[in-house]
């Protein structure tokens, strides 16, 4: 017998796993200082991730939070375009330290959204993605790296970080896990949302496989 049927759902609120109700995204200091520094992988298939967690947190009204470094300051410039036109009203909260956890508007900012799963992407890896997952966890979050839409500025710093991070407590996800994880059920109208993503992301992996 064919199964067409949705299986129950469970709490979205209190839900163990990954959620549009029990999370949000962060994105920290996707800059074009930063992007040019990732050599932990090729940057495109990074950005390609970033960017599917954008879609992924839009398409199911997931709360992001977005912050950039040392642009008041003059050293570096704002988010780049790729993730900025994804997120036309998400407001930038610019710090001058590369933890940003240590910032007060953007503890503030991710604690506004009543989210304790925090799912969080940063360039790089060993600094503004692992500096404030630690202090995160300790803080009592559980917090989700997507470890193939973050980068270092070497395999071995990347590498050392998601260790580092997950002895910690830090739970990897990829992507295409977090936008499993939010749609959950094929059956579900909103896994509609998933499959138009998916019609975005593969065309364009192997766009950049060819190198086109």
């Amino acid at each position: 017998m064919a199964k067409t049927a949705i299986e129950p759902i469970r709490d979205p609120a209190a839900d163990p796993l990954l959620s549009p109700e029990n999370c949000a995204v962060v994105l920290i200091d996707y800059q074009p200082e930063q992007v040019r520094t990732v050599r932990s992988s090729p940057i495109e298939d990074v950005m390609l991730n970033v960017r599917a967690v954008v879609k992924l947190a839009r398409a199911y009204s997931v709360p992001t939070v977005l912050s950039t470094v040392g642009v008041g300051l003059g050293v570096n410039t704002g988010t780049i375009a790729e993730l900025r036109d994804e997120l036309p009203d998400a407001p930038e909260i610019d710090r001058t330290g590369v933890n940003s956890w240590e910032d007060a508007d953007f503890r503030d900012a991710v604690k506004a959204t009543g989210r304790r799963k925090i799912v969080i992407c940063g360039l790089w890896t060993e600094v503004c993605c692992a500096f404030p997952t630690l202090d995160m966890l300790r803080d009592g979050f559980e917090v989700f790296p997507v470890i193939d839409a973050i980068g270092g500025i070497s395999k071995t710093s990347h590498d050392s970080a998601i260790t580092r991070m997950v002895r910690a407590g830090a739970q990897p996800v990829t992507a295409i896990s977090f936008g499993s994880e939010l749609m959950r059920n094929w059956a579900r109208p909103s896994s509609d949302e998933f499959r138009k993503v998916l019609r975005w992301y593969f065309p364009e992996q192997h766009r950049i496989a060819a190198g086109g």
